[in-house]
């Protein structure tokens, strides 16, 4: 009667907030008007692989709130670790990848771009916001808060238990980790603060943190999250094997979020030339008509 109940209830949790279909839809909307415009301009910089890492963020974060995943955390760890993978490893890095900042801009009507925003950008203390929000340590320090202290029982107890705070929980996941993720992906034509050789300790710090925290909740002989002791058991497991299976998704997926890309920059620094390439192709052409 009790797994009844459940599935009946996640089924009727596909019914969406229209105010949150309302903005999804009006984001995507701004950005293929943007990326439609800067793919004519400029279409090497802007081609269909930004234009699909950005829909495929866009639809991921929408399912990660809205679909019955949001409503299945509540009664289950694993399920709850999932939607944090997601909204701190794999949709954030997908947004950037399509390089979000220039093109969402070019999508809005000229009138508010000119009106509006574009004294509000050039505002001084705006800018000088920006620097420091973007600094890399700043950068890796809020996401790293953000994570340990939304885990503590708490904070995670409360965002559980009122969905304002599980709102706001959710929105400091992603807005940390966009900016996590911003010195890594380096969307164009942003520029780079740190060289990127320490994008590997930077890298490699946060995967630390994310394995400790892992580690804990995997090897923990209690129920960390007393929500989850008294919560149905829709899967068959014990609160303990929930919280464990649960510290594996944050454990695995979540570090190949971070070596992934770890690898890919050190295969980019052991073959400088071959980048160079790729970022300068006009340049690399000149030099070998030149020899």
């Amino acid at each position: 009667m009790i797994l009844e109940n459940i599935a009946e209830e996640l089924q009727t949790s596909w019914e969406i907030s229209p105010w949150i279909a309302l903005f999804a839809l009006l984001n995507c909307m701004i950005y293929v008007t943007g990326w439609w415009e800067l793919h004519h301009r400029r279409p090497n910089d802007f081609g269909f692989r930004h234009l699909f890492c950005f829909l495929a963020g866009a639809i991921l974060l929408f399912l990660a709130i809205a679909s019955p995943l949001h409503d299945l955390a509540e009664i289950s760890l694993t399920a709850h670790m999932i939607q944090h993978v997601l909204l701190m490893m794999i949709i954030p890095p997908l947004i950037l990848l399509g390089a979000p900042h220039l093109v969402l801009l070019f999508g809005l009507p000229k009138s508010m771009l000119h009106a509006v925003l574009r004294p509000f950008l050039g505002w001084t203390p705006l800018k000088k916001l920006v620097l420091i929000l973007f600094h890399p340590l700043n950068c890796w320090l809020t996401f790293v808060a953000s994570t340990l202290t939304w885990h503590t029982p708490v904070m995670f107890e409360l965002a559980l238990r009122s969905e304002f705070w599980h709102g706001v929980e959710h929105t400091c996941f992603l807005a940390t980790a966009l900016l996590f993720w911003w010195p890594v992906i380096q969307p164009w034509p942003s520029g780079a603060r740190w060289p990127r050789w320490a994008m590997i300790p930077y890298l490699l710090l946060a995967d630390f943190q994310n394995t400790a925290l892992s580690a804990f909740l995997i090897f923990c002989d209690r129920v960390v999250y007393p929500t989850y002791a008294a919560a149905p058991r829709i899967f068959g497991m014990s609160p303990l094997e929930d919280q464990a299976a649960a510290g594996a998704i944050m454990w695995v997926p979540g570090s190949c979020a971070f070596l992934i890309p770890l690898i890919f920059i050190s295969v980019r620094m052991m073959n400088p030339s071959k980048s160079a390439a790729r970022l300068f192709p006009r340049m690399a052409l000149r030099a070998k008509e030149q020899v």
